[in-house]
């Protein structure tokens, strides 16, 4: 699920400052109808994540007149928080009725007015701050009303939050107080049930999903760590009263249903995660759930979990008012390289072969776009089992096949091989040679192994949680791509603690995975002086055309800005990036994501950027859009990236046109 800052270290910026090279070569319910529509109430902006807006004020014709329009600071900075440095502000508000509600890295929920960015309300869970949270983020909040109350009765409409010590709040949406008729005074454990192995390791990152008078909710889990981590289950909850109604786990819990999904006994005993901490998606009329699965754990040695772990590192859809399984698709069998499924499940109308299909798209880590029949789960594009490396470290069996869907893929699957090495100068160049020469690169699925394996794409992307944006009139798939290698080593347990210590991997991540018989290491595929040893761009947005079935355009996302002195020319070549774009019906897609603390806009037809704006922290989150007071406003959160090392801070900052005179 995670990575951290050590990946992009210090000396990949430092190496940043010597880059003198030029750009780089290179439906129902969803559907939009009324003004109701150009509102955005849900994270991804509507139940089935599509990221797409109504609202057209804002053009390709007068995009370049956006200004700044109100900026809100949430005060929240990381004091007396132990993990300061991981802070991630990657919440994407929502807008219920005028009021905008958010939520900081550490789960403090604040309501604004929408025109005006005026302070409403804010809630403090006061969650601990001496814990070594596996991740320090919220994406967001979300909303219920119940439709039972009478309109002005306290905590008739509800925000809903998610914690990072595992607790499940309800607070009244009007002035944000507890709502007491939930749990145990506005809150529930959510720990409990899921057999927690250590404190600040099971969390909750993502808005939970709603459905009807049910609260859906699944968790994050630190990665890694060991064979016996917490269980991944997906839970609802009766949004009055806190009481659960249904439970979910991806890991057999029964000997039979062990046999029945690819298990031996004995791995589904002892095995954890598989969980679903990115943000799940709601089919109403249909009344399904689809759910995005994680990797079993560790994540890089699946010896003591042999067979294909179904139904982890899938795509499943659940009888949301019971949590029956209705269907379920593998997207990578017996995952030995975090290839979680990050990104939300994307409800959408598409028309193909002459018939409209309701579908549901889910875009992978592997840069790979499956789409399927959300009633039937039937693929929409042809998949095919494509043969795969097989593994070459005593006690694994990895799948000898993957899935392949007919879609175009968005990253290069091929080897990475000495003839690919790139760097600034020749000797940067023939150590970046060395360095691929020595690794196991086989292409996409080359399994971790003892001399080290190069990862490409790697864990983190492809496509990670920042999604897929949707425009339904030209039946357009906007996705944000990293393109950055890493190489995964697996350590024998005996040599584990003496090369972690030793001081000489200083850039390198290393896990335990007890309970396996190797420890692991991971770093960035970097030369001497930081960079990726291979070619720009790192970092892209890509237009995927479903009606042709193949990508319109691709273009590079982000420049060196803010990662070299100032004195230094930047150079807009593609760099690693966290965050979703969205759409409108002005015809523009709006993305920050990228490293150099910008919001960007781009022509839908064409990918030419036509606006960016500075932001005074990085703009790791997905941007939303809404009308308010007469005008369309764009709102980023802007407070940086702990993994990708961007400028920290506290802004929330609203665009728009100048107010009309």
């Amino acid at each position: 699920m995670s990575w951290t800052g050590r990946l992009f270290s210090k000396p990949f910026w430092l190496a940043l400052a010597m880059l003198a090279v030029g750009p780089a070569h290179a439906a129902p319910p969803h559907r939009r109808l009324n003004d109701a529509d150009a509102q955005w109430q849900y994270y991804g902006g509507d139940s089935g994540g599509t990221r797409h807006s109504a609202s057209r004020e804002i053009t390709r014709e007068n995009v370049d007149q956006l200004e700044i329009a109100w900026t809100y600071r949430t005060g929240e900075l990381g004091v007396g928080f132990i993990r300061a440095d991981k802070l991630s502000f990657e919440a994407t508000p929502i807008l219920v009725g005028d009021t905008l509600y958010l939520s900081t890295p550490t789960d403090i929920v604040i309501a604004l007015d929408a025109a005006t960015g005026k302070f409403r309300w804010r809630h403090d869970p006061k969650i601990p701050r001496h814990l070594h949270y596996s991740e320090a983020t919220s994406r967001g909040v979300s909303w219920w009303t119940d439709e039972s109350a009478e309109p002005n009765a306290r905590c008739s409409q509800r925000i809903f939050i998610g914690t990072l010590d595992a607790r499940l709040i309800a607070l009244d949406a009007r002035n944000g107080g507890r709502c007491a008729d939930f749990g145990i005074k506005g809150s529930v454990d959510l720990a409990a049930a899921a057999r927690p192995t250590e404190r600040g390791q099971y969390l909750v990152t993502s808005p939970p999903a709603v459905y009807r008078d049910l609260i859906i909710v699944g968790s994050a889990i630190g990665d890694n760590r060991a064979v016996e981590l917490e269980r991944g289950i997906v839970r609802a909850f009766d949004a009055r009263t806190g009481a659960q109604r249904w439970s979910w786990d991806p890991i057999p819990t029964t000997s039979a249903e062990a046999a029945t999904r690819g298990w031996s006994e004995d791995g589904a005993r002892k095995t954890g995660a598989a969980n679903a901490w990115s943000i799940f998606s709601v089919d109403t009329g249909r009344g399904l759930i689809f759910v995005p699965t994680g990797s079993a754990s560790p994540d890089f040695f699946g010896g003591e979990r042999p067979g294909l772990n179904n139904y982890a590192n899938s795509l499943v859809a659940l009888r949301a008012d019971t949590g029956e399984l209705v269907w379920h698709r593998q997207l990578v069998h017996h995952d030995l390289w975090d290839y979680d499924v990050a990104a939300q499940p994307m409800l959408i109308d598409i028309e193909r072969e002459g018939k409209a299909i309701p579908a549901v798209v889910q875009a992978t880590k592997t840069g790979m776009l499956f789409v399927f029949d959300r009633e039937t789960g039937e693929p929409v594009f042809e998949i095919v089992e494509r043969p795969v490396p097989v593994s070459n470290v005593p006690g694994e069996v990895v799948s000898p096949t993957q899935p392949f869907p007919a879609t175009p893929a968005l990253v290069s699957h091929a080897a990475i091989t000495p003839q690919d090495a790139w760097g600034l100068t020749v000797i940067d160049r023939a150590r970046c040679r060395e360095l691929i020469g020595k690794y196991r690169s086989e292409g996409l699925f080359t399994p971790p192994s003892l001399q080290g394996t190069i990862l490409s794409p790697s864990f983190v992307g492809g496509v990670n949680w920042g999604s897929l944006a949707y425009d339904p009139e030209r039946q357009l798939i906007l996705a944000p791509v990293n393109h950055v290698p890493m190489v995964v080593t697996l350590v024998p347990r005996n040599e584990f603690e003496p090369m972690r210590d030793s001081g000489s991997y200083l850039d390198s991540e290393f896990a335990h995975q007890t309970g396996t018989p190797y420890g692991m290491r991971r770093e960035m595929l970097a030369s001497p002086l930081g960079l990726p040893c291979t070619a720009p761009p790192w970092g892209s947005l890509a237009a995927v055309d479903l009606r042709r079935n193949a990508i319109r355009w691709q273009v590079v996302l982000g420049s060196t800005r803010d990662r070299t002195p100032w004195f230094v020319p930047s150079r807009t070549i593609g760099m690693p990036n966290m965050g979703g774009p969205i759409v409108t019906a002005g015809g523009l897609v709006f993305i920050g994501a990228a490293t150099d603390n910008y919001l960007r806009a781009f022509d839908i037809e064409t990918g030419r950027e036509l606006w960016k704006r500075r932001l005074p922290a990085g703009g790791q989150a997905t941007p939303m859009t809404y009308e308010a007071a007469g005008r369309q406003f764009v709102v980023i959160a802007a407070g940086g990236h702990g993994g990708l090392k961007t400028k920290q801070g506290d802004y929330v900052i609203a665009f728009a046109l100048p107010p009309a005179h």
